[in-house]
């Protein structure tokens, strides 16, 4: 199974239960609505491409997170690796 060859453990509770992980849920949700929502695809690459361009240039370089202190992923990680060197 491909979680093995990365070390990773599935872990799940009950079925239908969307609190076990909140944060990927809160992330779809925001997804759908601050990118999705304004397009109608014309196919599966278009959508792959905005989806992809959404996460990797605004999601995680642009987009500020209150739960990092306003600042976007990017700036976190860079802050973080400056603070452990």
């Amino acid at each position: 199974v491909i979680q093995e060859q990365f070390g990773l453990k599935t872990s799940m509770s009950r079925k239908g239960n969307c609190y076990d992980n909140a944060p990927m849920e809160s992330f779809w949700g925001t997804l759908k609505n601050e990118s999705l929502s304004h397009y109608r695809f014309k196919s599966r690459d278009e959508a792959i491409s905005v989806i992809r361009e959404y996460i990797e240039i605004f999601y995680n370089r642009q987009r500020r997170h209150s739960r990092l202190g306003n600042i976007s992923p990017a700036a976190f990680r860079e802050k973080y690796h400056q603070m452990a060197a």
